[in-house]
Order: C-alpha cells, then sequence, then structure tokens
C-alpha cells in the first residue's frame, strides 16, 4: 500500500513525500536496483528500509523519460523481504490536463485563479507520485493533502482528520481514510473552491455533488440522478457500493467527458451541472447518462479492474450500456433505448466497416498505444455487443452472472475471458464461441435475405457476409460470426416470432403460419449487431410499415439506417434511400428523425462539392416541413422531454437549409432575445442561433461573441461554440478560427469550434484544415497526444471528398506524426476516399432525381 502526503508549492509546483504502508513492498530476489514508473517528477531523496534493519540510502536516480521510469541504484544489495520504501520528490503542476494538473476558473468577482485536480487514467498517476502504474498492481492507499485553508480537499475516501501544519497557520493538513485494494489510475485529489449539495441514497451513501461556488442549486438534477442510481445498481449487481461516500465534482479545464475516480468522479462542468432556467433538454439528459455510466464504473472497473489495457472495452463498453439501462429506470419518458441506436449502434458500425477499424481487443504494449483506443469501436461497439448479449441469455441470467464475476474477482483484476465464463455458467449457452467473434476479430456481418411462400410458410435463405464500407466483400476467407438472429413478421411486429442462432455461412429458415401479404423483419428492435440486405420484394413489402407506423420506431429507424449504408458501400443506389426517406412524412419519433437527419447531413456534406448542393436543400426542406408545421414553435400542454428534443431538431434543420417562414421566426425571436424582450427557452436557443449565424453577417457574428462573453454557464457558451462555423464568408470563417484559439475558449472546447467551421461549409471545411496545419504545434503540445487530438482530426478532414485530399492529409501527417491519432488518420483518409468514390458513382443519378421531383413533386 502506499502512503502519500502532498504540499502545494505554488501555482505550478507540488511536493510530495512516498511510503509504501501495511502490505510493505516485497523484495522477491536480492537486487540493487528498484525501477518504477515515473514522469516530469524530480526524487530529492529515496531510502528503502528493510524490516527491522537499518535505512539503505538511494544513491542514484536514472530517469528513463521515452519510457516513463526511473531507477533506482542502491550501494548495497537488497536482500529478500520486507521492507519500507521512501520517497521525497517535487512535480509541477502541468497544463497538459493529465497527471496532476491545474485548472483555471474565474471568481464571482472575475478574478483568475487555479485549482489543482487530477486525471490518471490511463498511465498518468507517474506524474503525480512515482508508482507501479499498472491496472494489475493494486494497493491500498492512505493520502494526505497539506493546502491552504480556505480551499476544498478531496481525494477518493472521506476526511478522517484535519490539522494545523506547523510551518505555516494559513495551511492544513487533510489525512483521508485507507482506501480499499485497487489501482493507481482511480486515485484522485482535488484543491480549489467549491460550494456542494448532499444526501444519503437510500443504502446510507452520503452523495455530494460539488459545484464552482455559487452554483450548488446546478448540482441538483446530478444529485438527484446519483441517488437514484447507486440503489438501482446495488440491486442490479447484488453487490454493495464498497465505499463510504460518492463525490462528482466539475473541473473548469477537463479533457474527457467525466472519469470514475473511485469516490471522487471528476466531470467536466457540462457533463454535471444542471440550470433549471438555462439547460436544454438534451443537456439533462447527458447528464443523467453521463452520470450512470461513471457510477456503473464504481462496480465494474474500479471494484474489478481490467488485467490490462487490451480489455479496456470491457470496462468501456460495459458501462456505455449499462448507462442506458440505468437512465431508462429512472427517466422511462426519454425512449432512451431507441436513441441508443441512433446514438451508439449505427455511429459503431460505421467506423466498424473501414478496413482500417480494429477488433473490440487489441492488444496494447506501450502506455501511449492506450489513448488510440479510447474510440467508438471500445465504446459503442462494446456496448452495442453487450446489448446483444444480454437479448441472447435474458436479463435473469445475465444479473445471475454478473453477480457471479463481480464476487468472484472483487478488489481483483479480470479478463473477458473470466466474464464470458461466468454468463456462461448462468445461462448455459456458448458465450465465450459466440462472443470471441463479436470481439477478437474485427467488423460485422451484412446478412442477405430472401423469402418463398410455401403453403402456408415462409421459407427464408440467409446469408452472411463481411460488411465493408466500400462494397461487397471480395477477400478470401470470407471472416464468419456466430450471429443471434431475431425474426418478426406483422401479425406481431412487437415480438420474435423466431430466435436463431446463425453459425455456418448460409442457413434456410421457416417460418409457420405466414400468410402471403404479411410481411417479415429481421433483427427485432435493431438488437443485433449487423446490417440486412432484404430481396427486392421484402423491402417492398415492409415500406407501408414505415408509412403507417406498423413498424416499431427502432425497426423503422434500423431499416433506413441499413439501406443508407448499402447506398454508401455502392450495394444499392442512393436515390433507392431518398425515395425511402420521403415515406417518413408521418414519423412522429424523435431518434427517427434524429437518425434520418444525420444521414441526409452527410449527403448534404457530400453534395457540397457539387453545383447541385442547393438541391439537396430543397429536398431537406420538403422532407421536414410538414413536422415542422405540426410541431410551431411553441411547447403544446402535455409534451415531454421528446418533443422538445424534436422541435429543436426540425426547426434547426430547416433554419440552416434556409427554410424562408423558419428564417424570418428565428430572426425575430432571435432580435428579442437580445434585446431581453422575451429570453428564448433554452430548447430554441441551439437552432435559432445556427440559423441567424447561417444566414447573417458581421454584425450576427459579432452579438453571438459577446452572448459568449456574457454567459455565465458553460453549457451556454459551449452551445453558441458549436454553432460558430455556420457562418459562410470567409473573412468571417477566419474570426471564428482565431477566437477557437483564443483566451475566451476553454482549451477542450477548441477542438467543437474548429470541428464546426469544418462542418459548416465547404469554404470552412479548407480553412479549418489550413488553420490546422498552420497552428499545428501550438494544437499538438495542448493535447498533447491524447484523444482531443485524434478528435480534432477527425471532425476537421473527414468530410472532404476529392482523392488528392487524402494524399495531402497523408503527407502532412507524415512530416507531423500524431502517434496517438494515427489510426484516426488512416480512417479519415479511407473515409475521404469511400466519398470521393460515392460521389462519382451516384452524383448524377441524384441530380437527376431532384431535378425530376421539382418538375413533378410527390404527393404526400
Amino acid at each position: 500500500m502506499a502512503s502519500a502526503t502532498y504540499g502545494l508549492l505554488s501555482d505550478v509546483l507540488f511536493s510530495g513525500f512516498w511510503e509504501p504502508l501495511h502490505h510493505l513492498p516485497q523484495v522477491r530476489q536480492a537486487t540493487n536496483q528498484i525501477v518504477m514508473n515515473c514522469a516530469d517528477i524530480d526524487i530529492i531523496t529515496a531510502s528503502y528500509v528493510p524490516e527491522g534493519d537499518e535505512e539503505i540510502h538511494a544513491t542514484g536516480f536514472n530517469y528513463q523519460n521515452e519510457d516513463e521510469k526511473v531507477t533506482l541504484s542502491f550501494p548495497s544489495t537488497l536482500q529478500p523481504g520486507t521492507g519500507t520504501l521512501k520517497i521525497d520528490f517535487v512535480g509541477e503542476l502541468n497544463d497538459k490536463m493529465k497527471g496532476f494538473y491545474r485548472s483555471k476558473y474565474t471568481t464571482p468577482s472575475g478574478e483568475v485563479r487555479y485549482a489543482a485536480v487530477t486525471q490518471f487514467e490511463a498511465t498518468d498517476a507517474r506524474r503525480a507520485f512515482p508508482c507501479w502504474d499498472e491496472p494489475a498492481i493494486k494497493a491500498t492507499f492512505d493520502i494526505s493533502l497539506v493546502v491552504p485553508k480556505d480551499r476544498v480537499a478531496l481525494s477518493n475516501m472521506n476526511v478522517i482528520d484535519r490539522k494545523p501544519y506547523p510551518d505555516d497557520e494559513n495551511v492544513v493538513e487533510v489525512k483521508f481514510a485507507r482506501t480499499p485494494v485497487m489501482s493507481t489510475y482511480l486515485v484522485a485529489f482535488v484543491v480549489g473552491e467549491y460550494d456542494f449539495v448532499e444526501t444519503r441514497s437510500k443504502d446510507g451513501v452520503c452523495v455530494r455533488v460539488y459545484t464552482p461556488v455559487g452554483k450548488a442549486e446546478q448540482g441538483k438534477f446530478a444529485l438527484e440522478v446519483a441517488a437514484k442510481t447507486l440503489p438501482f445498481y446495488k440491486d442490479y449487481f447484488n453487490v454493495p457500493y464498497p465505499l463510504p461516500k460518492i463525490d462528482l465534482i466539475a473541473i473548469a479545464d477537463f479533457a474527457a467527458g467525466a472519469m470514475e475516480n473511485w469516490g471522487l468522479v471528476t466531470y467536466r462542468e457540462t457533463a454535471l451541472l444542471i440550470d433549471p432556467k438555462n439547460s436544454c433538454s438534451s443537456s439533462r439528459q447527458w447528464v443523467a447518462l453521463v452520470v450512470g455510466h461513471e457510477l456503473a464504473h464504481q462496480w465494474f472497473g474500479n471494484l474489478v479492474t481490467m488485467e490490462w489495457w487490451t480489455h479496456l472495452w470491457l470496462n468501456e463498453g460495459f458501462a456505455s450500456w449499462i448507462e442506458y439501462l440505468c437512465v431508462d429506470h429512472c427517466f422511462p419518458e426519454y425512449d432512451i433505448w431507441t436513441q441508443f441506436v441512433s446514438a451508439d449502434y449505427t455511429r459503431a458500425q460505421e467506423l466498424d466497416a473501414l478496413d482500417n477499424s480494429h477488433p473490440i481487443e487489441v492488444s496494447v504494449g506501450h502506455p501511449s498505444e492506450v489513448d488510440e483506443i479510447f474510440d467508438a469501436i471500445s465504446y459503442s461497439k462494446g456496448a452495442s455487443v453487450i446489448r446483444m448479449l444480454h437479448d441472447y441469455i435474458g436479463d435473469k441470467d445475465f444479473k445471475k452472472g454478473m453477480n457471479m464475476y463481480l464476487t468472484k474477482f472483487q478488489q481483483k483484476n479480470a479478463a473477458t475471458e473470466d466474464l464470458w465464463e461466468c454468463l456462461e455458467n448462468a445461462s448455459g449457452k456458448p458465450i465465450a464461441a459466440v462472443m470471441n467473434t463479436w470481439t477478437k476479430q474485427m467488423g460485422f456481418p451484412l446478412i442477405y435475405v430472401e423469402a418463398e411462400q410455401v403453403e402456408d410458410d415462409r421459407l427464408l435463405r440467409l446469408s452472411q457476409r463481411k460488411f465493408c464500407a466500400s462494397g461487397p466483400y471480395v477477400g478470401e476467407d470470407c471472416p464468419q460470426w456466430m450471429v443471434p438472429i431475431t425474426i418478426s413478421t406483422s401479425e406481431d411486429p412487437n415480438q420474435a416470432k423466431l430466435k436463431i442462432l446463425m453459425d455456418k455461412p448460409e442457413m434456410n429458415v421457416v417460418l409457420k403460419d405466414v400468410k402471403p401479404d404479411q410481411w417479415v423483419k429481421l433483427n427485432l428492435g435493431t438488437v443485433g449487431f449487423y446490417r440486412t440486405q432484404y430481396s427486392s420484394a421484402m423491402l417492398e413489402s415492409l415500406l407501408p410499415g414505415i408509412r403507417d407506423l406498423s413498424l416499431p420506431p427502432v425497426d423503422r429507424l434500423g431499416l433506413q439506417n441499413d439501406l443508407f449504408s448499402l447506398a454508401r458501400a455502392g450495394i444499392i443506389s442512393t436515390v433507392e434511400v431518398l425515395k425511402v426517406m420521403e415515406a417518413f412524412v408521418n414519423e412522429p419519433n424523435y431518434t427517427v428523425w434524429s437518425d434520418l437527419s444525420c444521414n441526409l447531413g452527410i449527403l448534404s456534406t457530400l453534395l457540397s462539392h457539387t453545383d447541385f448542393y442547393e438541391e439537396i436543400q430543397e429536398f431537406v426542406k420538403d422532407v421536414f416541413s410538414p413536422i415542422g408545421e405540426r410541431l410551431g414553435w411553441d411547447p403544446k400542454p402535455g409534451e415531454g422531454h421528446l418533443d422538445a428534443l424534436l422541435r429543436g431538431l426540425v426547426l434547426g434543420k430547416l433554419g440552416k437549409a434556409g427554410h424562408k417562414a423558419t428564417l424570418e421566426e428565428a430572426r425575430r425571436r432571435f432580435k428579442d432575445h437580445v434585446e431581453g424582450k422575451q429570453i428564448l427557452s433554452a430548447d430554441l436557443r441551439s437552432p435559432v442561433y445556427l440559423t441567424v449565424l447561417k444566414h447573417g453577417d458581421g454584425t450576427t457574428l459579432d452579438i453571438m461573441l459577446k452572448l459568449h462573453k456574457q454567459a455565465d454557464m458553460q453549457e451556454e457558451k459551449n452551445r453558441i461554440e458549436r454553432v460558430l462555423g455556420a457562418t459562410l464568408s470567409p473573412e468571417l470563417i477566419q474570426k471564428v478560427l482565431t477566437f477557437a484559439l483564443s483566451e475566451e475558449v476553454r482549451p477542450q472546447d477548441t477542438v467543437s469550434v474548429i470541428g464546426g467551421v469544418a462542418g459548416g461549409s465547404k469554404h470552412g471545411r479548407k480553412a479549418a484544415w489550413k488553420f490546422i496545419k498552420d497552428n499545428w504545434e501550438e494544437l499538438y503540445n495542448r493535447y498533447q497526444g491524447g484523444f482531443l487530438i485524434s478528435r480534432l482530426i477527425k471532425l476537421s478532414v473527414e468530410g472532404f471528398a476529392v482523392d488528392k485530399m487524402a494524399g495531402e492529409v497523408k503527407a502532412f501527417f507524415e512530416s507531423h506524426p500524431a502517434p496517438s491519432a494515427e489510426r484516426t488518420i488512416q480512417q479519415c483518409c479511407e473515409n475521404i476516399l469511400l466519398n470521393a468514390a460515392w460521389l462519382k458513382r451516384d452524383a448524377e443519378s441524384i441530380h437527376q432525381y431532384l431535378l425530376q421531383r421539382k418538375a413533378s413533386p410527390p404527393t404526400a
């Protein structure tokens, strides 16, 4: 175990004293060297005290900076046995948002100050104290912090002592209780100025949400979610929460969304704070999901930890799945599982269809490779295959297996195989055999299906091939999956008529008693992680189910999304998909619209490379205006969360496309908002801001920047930052890009400003790419190879659709290496080439179709 005492020397330095106690480290074989992880730390003295013997002082410290290690050399041999290692050291409070770093905030009176906070996952505990910084080397920690007496000091455990510091009356020493056995990446401490709200969960755990000073009110929503969530997980896993308290704290400068440190969970302000008056519905939902995700880790990840980073997906995929289960329990009105399909499932499939994807399980060698796997495969594909597995096993046996796993491995480490074994024992199904096909090979299958009526039965012929974004799979030895398949019919669209496990390349299935006029659909609820291609007769019979809504929402979404991907891959024509999209005219469901909107956005970006971009905008207006008219601008009595999300989505889409009535109303409401006559409701702000900026001028941009400066809430600042890129004139685009790197924008948010410019227009895309190249050094140093650099690259280049741009992007990163973003760069280049091929293949037929529609508009 380790006991660490920290003192803050200034805004930029800290000193530490470290000694293991309790479980004394053992010298297993005689040695005169000790090797530990250590980065950006200067060791002043180190010594080893063998139990019952004299202290031996280290005489040399050899730092291997490349490997982030230090070797302590001793003048005499350390004999086998237990002892105490003592280290005195100094480190820097860095600005890299990792390790022990400083986070800038402004007090209510406008003064700039710093908090000292930690972010250790994956391999940055070594920046705060020398240690063995690997998930499987667990210890207990006794932490003391020496801090200014007017500051709040927090760590994983509860405070057990707080006493004046002998040398300085303005300083106190705060001592925390001993932690359970845990991994270094989950250790945390925070020193700063905060207010808090607190409650007790019904299991008696003390829950607190720490907020910036004066904003305690904004912690209440997250507090309520956390207090409901802890008992939900305790019941689900049938294992109690193991610590006496849990703190959730909002950190000003924070790279990730949140971090699950045991007992002290850190969040971006926008992932934790909700202002009843100024927060929109999507922010509430985001906070609920992130709180659900991080609290799930307290069991799955913290109590039982992955053996090594290869199994990271298990941590993240599992938490990304169960956060939805938890939110569905707390807020059934969110229809959150339908949203999962649009937010996680389809996103993962998009990435996983690329040749440059990777299996869920990736072997990780050097720690610098870890950052790269915090991606949509680990999180979203991980969550999707666990959702499929849960459906295949059934909730009862799944819970039983989870309990076996958590009980057997608590305070220890486990690998993917250990979970499969527990679930196999609980369900009696071949879990490992099935799941290995999903985690150890990349990609997923396309199931081709055709049907034949044989008297009163329907015969289905199924075949599976790997689905590729570039078109039909052509290699030898096509990979195979064991696919749990569900089949439903129009007799009962919400119930599986048949469930099978497809464990070979081709299969025939007989559905009994299916009348000739009934449709048949695969993948009920869009749960299986595969895409489906129907014969044209089967597809034809499913389409009326979209118009008359007899297909359930998540099945309507899945059908449209599969078709769109098949068109992108060149397996069917894009025009076919546009015709299907027009069938959604009566669609009431928010998530179905959201997915449709996303796909039309991808198509719009593609067609911005042509001279008929305006025609696709007309198509967008035609598809969205009937629902826009039905919804109107103002909430009606009895509406709920999903109506608010849908109204924002539809008005934003119509406004951006230049729908005349929407644009006029947006301008009117914006003027009233700015003049203080009628403040816009939080749910209407994004669509209105986007609309007026896209069709505005320099004055509009100046007003937006002024609103940004005045905004007291980070959510409002982010909302404005994300839409600034909609502005169209070249000099205003330049102004927005310069603003992205200014002091006005927090470092983690620069990425969404530049990304917004790249996604805003054809000119914006070119300007953002040039800006990144011109400012590469500053941007790269700022994000130090963390995952924000990958996100920045992805957002700014993947909209290109000219072959030579792929070469340009590749060449730039060959001369400006970004190792942690290497795979992202390959994926972006692949996407650019795929876009170019799509454009060449389908642009002309899309153009003809849009012209023909104009000549004879379709009747709804």
